[in-house]
């Protein structure tokens, strides 16, 4: 039987998550990256985030990582994001993070968060193209963000909700997967022993 393997790719901002190119999306395609036909995107990240994208050709694999088994969900792996928003979050802004806020599409499930600064970021930070828009007057902060489903741009919207706008999103780390030193645009193929296939919930 054929090695099982995760590619692990450090996803640029304005690259979608899908192989085929839209004339009318103003996005470039991941076939610019890839050649590999018989791989496919574990976990969406909208074009306008960047960071950890991860790609099998593996169906089990995938199925593993977008939708964990029920038996695997008492150590279901969540997604960590590196959240740049807009203005010093407050302790209550915080807590509210960590409870679930209540969005159009329902409410959230808790969140893990942290304030951190730009020194404790858990990798060295590129500059991203196009730059953040910025603004004298309103400083930024940054926040280590970890969620348990995958409402669509979660992130974005309970930051929002809170009055933290967000500026750059940044994920880190999905299924036990991390990004590491991986630089934007670079990836790695990582192969999957039985004790990573079964943490995965494979078999």
């Amino acid at each position: 039987m054929a090695t099982s393997s995760v590619i692990l790719f450090n996803k640029p901002y304005g690259v979608q998550s899908q192989f085929s190119d839209d004339a009318n999306n103003k996005f470039a395609p991941l076939s610019q990256f890839f050649t590999d036909k018989s791989l496919r995107v574990a976990g969406r990240l909208d074009a306008t985030s960047e960071g950890l994208l991860l790609l099998t050709s593996d169906g089990r694999v995938n199925k593993a990582i977008t939708h964990p088994p029920k038996a695997n969900a008492g150590r279901k792996q969540g997604k960590t994001y590196l959240v740049q928003v807009e203005g010093i979050p407050s302790s209550e802004q915080l807590e509210q993070l960590r409870q679930g806020v209540l969005l159009k599409d329902g409410q959230t499930l808790p969140a893990e968060v942290k304030h951190i600064s730009e020194e404790d970021l858990p990798m060295p930070l590129w500059q991203r193209d196009p730059p953040i828009r910025e603004r004298k007057s309103v400083p930024d902060s940054w926040l280590m963000m970890t969620i348990y489903e995958g409402k669509n741009r979660q992130v974005r919207r309970m930051t929002a909700h809170v009055g933290l706008p967000c500026l750059r999103l940044i994920r880190w780390s999905a299924a036990g997967f991390e990004l590491g030193n991986l630089a934007v645009g670079e990836f790695v193929r990582v192969h999957l022993n039985d004790k990573r296939l079964k943490e995965l919930g494979v078999f």
